[in-house]
């Protein structure tokens, strides 16, 4: 029997199978860098539900605790500043200083009977309530993509892949709290 076609065959199937490896880590490469981006824009737009609840809040509170302005102030700016963040790092940035305003506002809402007994402020604080879990929720989805995705980055292939491709793993952080929240607001009754 001639060997020649044996190690020919042999080479092919070789060729092959390696061509498919390559194949398949070249488009796995982005396909979980798209989960990523997907799992951030969920993320993105809770955040912003919540964004979009503060301005409605705070004009509730002023009606009650307009001395409170440096905290309305607060809000104002970390909803801004959240706005204007081009990076998802800079968002979270934003985010933690909008979670430490939202924290001493609620800190106030202890301070005034009346604005919690307030039938539109209760709706704003529910609404706010199932905004936070759903940002909890997301948080932990899109920490759920980044792990496999830059576990896959780190690895050799991975890496290799990645280099190829353009695509910057580094630039997809874990959601992680932010210090402030690492400590609870003081609540204080008169």
């Amino acid at each position: 029997m001639k060997k020649g076609p044996i190690i020919g065959f042999i080479v092919f199937v070789l060729i092959v199978i390696i061509g498919g490896c390559f194949i398949q880590g070249y488009n796995k490469a982005p396909k979980m860098e798209e989960g990523v981006k997907k799992a951030w824009g969920n993320v993105e737009s809770d955040l912003q539900r919540r964004m979009d609840l503060i301005p409605n809040l705070v004009e509730t509170v002023k009606g009650y605790a307009s001395h409170e302005q440096k905290i309305l102030s607060d809000l104002a700016e970390a909803r801004t500043r959240y706005n204007a963040a081009p990076t998802p790092k800079e968002k979270l940035e934003a985010n933690s200083q909008l979670e430490g305003a939202l924290g001493r506002l609620l800190v106030i809402v202890e301070n005034y009977p009346n604005l919690k007994a307030n039938e539109v402020f209760m709706k704003l604080q529910d609404e706010l309530a199932g905004t936070e879990n759903r940002i909890n929720v997301s948080r932990k989805r899109y920490n759920d993509e980044v792990e496999p995705f830059r576990s896959y980055a780190r690895s050799l292939t991975g890496g290799i892949f990645m280099k190829i491709r353009g695509i910057d793993y580094n630039k997809y952080e874990y959601f992680k709290a932010p210090e402030a929240a690492k400590t609870a607001p003081a609540v204080k009754f008169n």
